[in-house]
């Protein structure tokens, strides 16, 4: 049984306030990841409140982006068209709440604590903010699951700070692709 995490595949990120040409490159990629991926698929979501620019994270990234139900919040088109359920809308950089997720998932398919549940595969953005912190917190929660980043679906704010995050991780146990 292997698990794939989308995260924040959000046009904000992509094209819009806070897009990169790196982001934009990788949804193909990320589409196709999804399309062949034999298994569960979680979605996350950057969501922010119209008060951003007030909260902690506002007051040192000042750039308004992921306000629940403007289009930037939205999921990319290309991604939207394959989701399957309900994406985790999660207000900070990492969620708790993608964690326990994961965990009612495993208990319901009888595979918690066993070797039944093979992987869990990252992608999406930003890889040094979203990817790493909820890589970070999986890996925490479940230390003996291999936890794999797949860097070919993955750009960071920068080229420079993704290779970072990458080898940050590896030094954790995560493997990256």
């Amino acid at each position: 049984m292997k698990i794939l995490v989308v995260v924040d595949m959000q046009n904000d990120f992509i094209d819009g306030a806070l897009g990169t040409e790196e982001a934009e490159a990788i949804v193909p990629k990320v589409a196709e990841k999804i399309e062949e991926f034999d298994g569960k698929v979680f979605y996350t979501r950057d969501t922010h409140e119209i008060n951003y620019l007030e909260t902690q994270e506002g007051r040192k990234l000042p750039v308004t982006h992921c306000i629940r139900g403007s289009k930037g919040w939205a999921l990319h088109p290309r991604i939207e068209a394959l989701r399957d359920g309900e994406p985790i809308n999660k207000p900070s950089f990492g969620s708790i709440e993608l964690g326990y997720a994961v965990r009612d998932y495993l208990m319901d398919q009888g595979v918690l604590g066993t070797d039944t549940a093979e992987s869990i595969t990252f992608v999406g953005l930003c890889t040094d903010i979203c990817v790493i912190s909820n890589a970070m917190i999986i890996k925490a929660m479940f230390p003996e699951l291999p936890v794999i980043v797949d860097a070919s679906c993955c750009a960071g704010t920068t080229p420079e700070n993704h290779k970072n995050a990458l080898e940050a991780m590896k030094m954790c146990q995560i493997e990256i692709e």
